[in-house]
């Protein structure tokens, strides 16, 4: 099997790259290579013909930016890659801000109604509508991921850098909403299901843990992780994507129905796992 993956050396896709490993040959363009984002249409059918490969995965994105900066790493990525390699098995990341306000408790199933409250769901949410008019693609909703490599544009992510540079008081946005925070490991091991899967019976399905707990229960237990116990203060506001989402848990019976996947490490091994590559 000829594997052709984008974003390699991002966060995700560094985890993605080590579960493909083995599946098959591996093809790991760079930027130097294509853009995805910014490249011509037309150098991605090249590279797509030169390398024909059996599954194309994406782990190309943005989290900020203008609205037109989001539509165009998130839906204008999608629908070029549609463009340039029909007939091969797409999977692509979607992301869990397609669904905007969720009633607190409720578990989101992938039919569920989505109305994403902010440029960056709406970005995803288009690229993901583009994908499912086309068989044989892929998009997971990806809740919140974390673990080793945890980028600063996450809240743990910047916890972490801080107590690393020292600082013994550490200001964060509120952190009272409940997110499902899912290890990147079990995000890749989802991918390599929805490579290798011999159909892909549904254009979606939700890559999350199954359960919500509140972002300052999360940053607790990782300031109990690196022994840190300055203080923390909650002011200001969360990231525009998601500040009015107070609630969000993924119902995942349909990945693990399909694909046969279940995450399979907890929320204290993730933590453990950022702090352990400080």
């Amino acid at each position: 099997m000829r594997i052709l993956l984008f974003g390699s050396s991002g966060f995700i896709g560094r985890h993605v790259r080590a579960a493909l490993q083995d599946v098959g040959e591996l093809i790991c363009p760079g930027r130097d290579r294509h853009d995805l984002v910014d490249g011509e249409p037309e150098a991605l059918k090249a590279l797509v013909r030169a390398e024909r490969p059996d599954a194309v995965v994406c782990c190309v994105g943005a989290l900020t930016g203008t609205p037109g900066e989001l539509m165009r790493a998130n839906a204008m990525v999608a629908a070029t890659l549609l463009e340039a390699a029909p007939g091969v098995r797409l999977v692509r990341l979607g992301s869990a801000g397609e669904y905007g306000v969720v009633p607190h408790g409720h578990a989101v199933r992938e039919d569920d109604r989505t109305e994403p409250v902010g440029a960056y769901g709406v970005s995803h949410q288009a690229g993901t509508r583009l994908f499912a008019l086309t068989g044989n693609t892929v998009s997971l909703r990806v809740f919140n991921p974390v673990g080793a490599g945890q980028p600063a544009e996450n809240v743990l992510g910047r916890v972490a850098a801080q107590i690393r540079a020292g600082r013994t008081e550490l200001t964060l946005g509120p952190l009272g909403a409940y997110r499902d925070f899912v290890d990147v490991r079990d995000v890749a091991s989802l991918i390599r299901a929805a490579v290798t899967a011999a159909e892909l019976p549904h254009p979606v399905y939700n890559a999350g843990s199954g359960r919500a707990v509140t972002v300052r229960e999360a940053v607790h237990m990782l300031t109990r992780e690196a022994g840190w116990t300055g203080t923390i203060r909650e002011q200001g506001a969360g990231p525009q994507r998601s500040a009015a989402v107070t609630w969000i848990q993924a119902d995942i019976t349909r990945a693990r129905t399909d694909l046969g996947w279940a995450p399979a490490h907890d929320l204290g091994s993730s933590i453990k796992s950022i702090w352990a590559e400080s």
